[in-house]
């Protein structure tokens, strides 16, 4: 044989190093053991022989595979206890979206309602006032009819002789303004009067110059336009016209102003008996007015 022939050993085949280590550390903690209790018993005691078995790698697995199985379990439970939690909150809120939808679709139906029923009052009383209104006006026209019919005959009187002249002046005279006498509005002034008289009732509404709504100064242009007299259409260029008179001679078509003569903020026609004709305000409209109700500052005569 060969000197240099392979000669098999006859030596055990070495464990692997992580075996060996595994081995050492299990004997080591028996021994250690087996030392602690022998140091801690009596002297006689005898030797301990009873070999305690450490926990295998197996072992040690399947406690992490529970550990890891209880914590999915926890985890799935939570989850599905937030999923509960989110739907009860969803259900929640569309339920009180679908009350809200109600409350507001119900209010929304009460204001229609409100507003029809408003719109319908609003149409009635529009009705009634416009119905008043043409029967007013058709009351004023005749009354204007009336009243033309009367100045032309009093023109016609007033073409005559002069004694018959002065007897009806005489005649028509009228009684008192604050104790004075006033004569009876004839021709011209009789226009004046009539046209301002007519339009009692009317709507006052500030640039107003009719024929239904008007201002003061808007009055009594119109009214002397009907008497064919041409004036001024603001109120203090009205006023500073004609000549000054007082209040206690006062004659009917004579134009009262409130404030200063050439600064007047306010006119109206004197009509006869103590009483003027004015467009006032939004509130009065054209109304006939004793002068003790709002006395004038004073009055312009143009005629």
């Amino acid at each position: 044989m060969s000197h240099t022939a392979h000669i098999p050993s006859h030596r055990k085949p070495r464990r692997s190093a992580s075996k060996l280590a595994l081995r050492a550390g299990v004997a080591g903690g028996v021994l250690g053991t087996i030392a602690v209790a022998g140091a801690a018993g009596p002297a006689n005691a005898e030797p301990v022989t009873e070999t305690i078995e450490m926990p295998t790698l197996g072992s040690l697995a399947a406690g992490s595979n529970l550990a890891s199985a209880v914590a999915a379990s926890a985890e799935a439970s939570q989850q599905e206890a937030l999923d509960q939690s989110l739907q009860t909150l969803e259900q929640a809120a569309l339920k009180k979206a679908s009350q809200d939808a109600k409350k507001a679709k119900a209010e929304a139906d009460r204001k229609a309602a409100a507003e029809r029923a408003e719109k319908a009052r609003l149409k009635a009383e529009k009705e009634r006032k416009e119905a008043e209104e043409a029967a007013e006006r058709a009351s004023r026209t005749s009354t204007r009819t009336q009243l033309a019919t009367n100045s032309s005959s009093n023109d016609g009187g007033s073409s005559s002789s002069s004694s018959s002249s002065s007897s009806s002046s005489d005649s028509g005279s009228s009684a008192s303004d604050s104790g004075s006498r006033t004569q009876a509005p004839t021709g011209s002034a009789a226009s004046i009067v009539a046209f301002a008289r007519a339009q009692v009732g009317d709507a006052y509404i500030s640039g107003g110059t009719g024929p239904n709504a008007w201002d003061c100064s808007g009055l009594v242009q119109a009214a002397y336009r009907a008497a064919g007299i041409d004036l001024p259409r603001i109120s203090y260029q009205q006023s500073s016209m004609g000549s000054s008179v007082s209040l206690g001679n006062l004659q009917p078509g004579d134009i009262l102003y409130w404030g200063s003569r050439s600064g007047s903020y306010h006119v109206a026609i004197y009509v006869g008996g103590g009483k003027y004709v004015g467009a006032q305000n939004s509130s009065t409209g054209v109304v006939e007015r004793s002068l003790d109700w709002d006395p004038p500052s004073g009055a312009v005569r143009i005629l």
